[in-house]
């Protein structure tokens, strides 16, 4: 049986941003701020336009606004950090 997961999240994209925004601590503390800005409001890709990084890609190789994100958990794991 095929896993449909990786990790817990949607695909391996998915997964490896949301690694390295609640594991590397700039890019967290950033994240939280954002977060305690715009509140419930609060997108992932709000965060990742307004930070910068929109043409950007993970240490990785992955694209931050790349096609194959779950766009809605990933936003829903960014209002999570700041509670």
């Amino acid at each position: 049986m095929r896993e449909s997961t990786y990790n817990g999240w949607k695909n391996r994209q998915t997964w490896n941003v949301a690694l390295w925004i609640q594991n590397e601590e700039p890019l967290y503390r950033a994240a939280v701020d954002y977060v305690a800005r715009t509140g419930r409001r609060a997108t992932y890709a709000g965060f990742i336009k307004s930070a910068g990084m929109a043409q950007d890609r993970t240490p990785d190789g992955i694209a931050w606004l790349g096609t194959r994100l779950d766009y809605r958990a990933l936003s829903d794991m960014m209002r999570e950090l700041a509670q």
